[in-house]
């Protein structure tokens, strides 16, 4: 059974944004700057990750987990979300690196991207077994504030095992996440991805998303940070490498039509109510090529009914860059519209 149901904001880091597409992005969580440190760090295999978000005109920050020498990194979902450019920095030897996303799952909110030109990384000491208790001992490290260079520590316990959450970013897309590692150390923006360690220094979960007790449904003046286990974390990443898609993992390029999208204006949509207001539109993307345009709604997509983005996305993802498929749209007038579209390449979704 899992924990009371928490809503929560991502520990990813958004800089740098201008007005634009709303287009997904990394979050943004609360700040608790009593409680986290910068030292140097006693567990290798750590990396600070920067993401360029080309179609948002923004900057984002967060952690990554070094699993082989030759650069897989885990990290979360949220962290590449939406990313044009990766750059990944190994915070054992300061070098900074080019790195490109293999592959994700938005639904447990774990990804994987391979660093350019690596090699000889040290690895993080990954625990085997069971992952703890409450009451045990913890410390988080991250890269707290997006800053970089040595990682940030937030110490503390585990308070609860096998809870769930809601965690929402700052695009308002949200994902319902299970089974995670409940902790009192506090995690800030930029620690998404990062490890969290037992006594014995190994990593037993990956930080995602964290609370304070304003956001939390249960009173609590402590704040909560929320980790992934690190054996179902490490599972997926070795799906993802061993390039073994799924109806939640999905490999390589991602499909992209190029509208960012709000729910529908009232009295437009399907007879029952399905449909997307479209907020924007790239320039050249296969939805301009259709004649989309800002104020249409969107009904359908390759056959299926979409009236909210996470569901347009899981679609979008299940495709390849160059598929085509069939869309239908309302337009301001409400006349009705249908056009087969080919899937262009975009960021991680």
């Amino acid at each position: 059974m899992t924990g009371r149901l928490t809503w929560v904001t991502r520990t990813g880091l958004l800089v740098a944004a201008t007005a634009g597409l709303a287009l997904p992005g990394a979050a943004v969580a609360a700040v608790n700057p009593a409680t986290s440190t910068t030292a140097g760090t006693s567990v290798q295999g750590i990396v600070d990750i920067d993401t360029s978000l080309g179609l948002q005109h923004a900057a984002a920050a967060g952690t990554g987990i070094v699993l082989t020498r030759t650069g897989e990194i885990l990290t979360n979902n949220h962290v590449i979300r939406g990313a044009t450019t990766v750059k990944v920095t190994d915070v054992d030897n300061g070098r900074t690196y080019s790195a490109k996303v293999v592959g994700y799952d938005v639904s447990a909110d774990v990804a994987v991207v391979q660093v350019v030109g690596a090699a000889n990384l040290p690895t993080a000491p990954i625990a085997t077994g069971a992952t703890g208790k409450v009451g045990d001992s913890v410390t988080a490290y991250g890269n707290a504030g997006g800053v970089g260079g040595k990682p940030s520590v937030a110490s503390g316990k585990i308070v609860g095992l096998n809870r769930g959450i809601t965690a929402v970013d700052d695009s308002g897309n949200s994902e319902r996440l299970t089974g995670l590692i409940q902790t009192d150390a506090a995690l800030e923006p930029g620690d998404s991805g990062g490890p969290i360690v037992n006594a014995a220094g190994a990593v037993i979960g990956m930080d995602t998303a964290a609370s304070s007790s304003f956001r939390l449904e249960v009173e609590s003046s402590t704040p909560r940070g929320y980790a992934i286990p690190i054996q179902k974390a490490t599972a997926l990443a070795a799906q993802i490498v061993a390039g073994r898609a799924s109806q939640t993992v999905h490999i390589g390029a991602t499909a992209f039509i190029g509208v960012s999208v709000q729910p529908q204006r009232a009295g437009f949509g399907d007879v029952q109510g399905n449909g997307l207001t479209i907020a924007g539109v790239v320039a050249g993307s296969p939805v301009e090529k259709a004649g989309l345009q800002a104020g249409d709604v969107v009904t359908s997509f390759d056959g299926k009914l979409v009236n909210t983005q996470s569901k347009l996305t899981a679609l979008v993802v299940t495709k390849a860059p160059g598929d085509t498929v069939r869309i239908r749209w309302v337009d301001g007038l409400g006349a009705v519209h249908a056009a087969t579209i080919r899937l262009a390449s975009g960021p991680p979704q």
